[in-house]
């Protein structure tokens, strides 16, 4: 056979080859999801993924699990009914990849994935909402979240590290180790004013709805990222970095209409107008249509808040 034949027979192989599976094989599963993962010990936790076509015989995921960041999935792969998503293990102690594996029954997907300890715990997913928004916000009367004084209006995410938040002297502040700090009050769309300060090496953060994090860190200096200060944690990418010392008092001014989120970090706008794609790690459920309070990343290391404001749409 001549070159140029055999050439073309194996182009015509893989052509073959990539488009094995039917057209449309794979629209019922595309898009993104909200998923909860039902863990051994009776508790629940929240986790999202997206599926997109790769060719139009394959397709390819990212994937938002317990913790962490979003992560590319090494394989993604949907034959006959059956969905098997492998994503490399981040934070995560053991196994070394996490394999979701499941199906569509109905308008969801379910499935299971192994914990930690390598047993299999159950996973349902529903499409997310698009949270598009055809009209502008009216917005209400601002809303002062901290009083200044006390935690009135505040919970602690969980117990493990009771009364661990505090206020002196007007400041909220958290003493290591410590938990997430949670408003009671719910919202929707939103413009949130927080002055804030980190610590050298410091690590925090504030949740929207208590599911998308706008990272606080000690960046001062470096290079601007997503998982860096006033990113949308391992989703959105700040345009500029525009960090103060650690020691130096700093604003975030955050709306959030819809998925639409603009962060504008001391007086700077480095996020303007962009889509949140899903949660990020860490978030406190991943029922994205609904209300959702503002949260404190308090588990990692101290920091100090004043001046707490939000304006909710009406």
């Amino acid at each position: 056979m001549r070159k140029s034949t055999l050439l073309i027979a194996l182009m015509f192989l893989f052509a073959v080859t990539a488009f094995a599976q039917p057209v449309g094989y794979a629209d019922k599963i595309l898009g993104r999801w909200d998923v909860t993962v039902q863990g051994s010990d009776g508790t629940s936790f929240p986790s999202w993924f997206e599926i997109q076509h790769r060719t139009e015989g394959q397709i390819m995921a990212r994937v938002v699990g317990h913790f962490g960041s979003m992560r590319y999935a090494t394989e993604a792969t949907y034959k006959d009914g059956q969905l098997t998503i492998t994503v490399p293990r981040q934070y995560e102690v053991a196994p070394p990849v996490l394999i979701f594996a499941g199906k569509l029954e109905g308008d969801k997907l379910v499935g299971t994935v192994q914990d930690e300890k390598g047993a299999p715990v159950n996973w349902t997913a529903v499409k997310a909402p698009e949270m598009r928004r055809t009209t502008k916000p009216n917005w209400g009367a601002s809303i002062k979240l901290f009083n200044g004084k006390d935690l009135t209006g505040w919970k602690q995410r969980n117990n493990l590290h009771p009364n661990c938040w505090m206020v002196e002297n007007g400041l909220l502040s958290n003493k290591t180790p410590c938990a997430d700090l949670i408003s009671e009050q719910k919202f929707t769309d939103f413009k949130l004013h927080v002055e804030f300060q980190n610590v050298k090496n410091g690590n925090s953060g504030i949740y929207l709805r208590g599911r998308h994090e706008v990272q606080i860190n000690d960046a001062y200096g470096q290079a601007a990222d997503s998982l860096r200060m006033g990113g949308v944690y391992g989703f959105l990418k700040p345009n500029a970095n525009a960090s103060k010392a650690p020691g130096e008092w700093q604003v975030f001014d955050i709306t959030l209409i819809g998925r639409r989120v603009t962060v504008v970090l001391n007086g700077q706008t480095v996020i303007e107008n962009e889509e949140i794609p899903g949660i990020t790690g860490g978030a406190l459920d991943s029922n994205e249509g609904e209300p959702g309070p503002i949260m404190m990343q308090g588990d990692h290391t101290k920091v100090m808040f004043r001046n707490i404001t939000i304006t909710p749409s009406k």
